[in-house]
């Protein structure tokens, strides 16, 4: 992570806690041991970040529910 990613990956966080109704440590848990945040979010960085926050939550949701992780 970096620092040109490293505010993306903060703000996708609290976008998909407050979207969830849940809390941001619950949804950064969820996302790092699914490997959201290594493996998808940073390696796509340049292409996520022209795209809409609700886009992009709606996607990180199905990346989640493949993965068998419910929100």
């Amino acid at each position: 992570m970096n620092a040109d990613n490293f505010p993306f990956v903060v703000y996708l966080i609290h976008a998909c806690a407050n979207r969830w109704g849940s809390t941001p440590k619950n949804v950064y848990r969820s996302l790092k041991t699914t490997g959201c945040i290594d493996q998808y979010l940073i390696p796509h960085y340049d292409i996520l970040h022209t795209q809409g926050t609700d886009y992009i939550v709606d996607d990180i949701r199905e990346y989640l529910n493949v993965r068998g992780v419910t929100v």
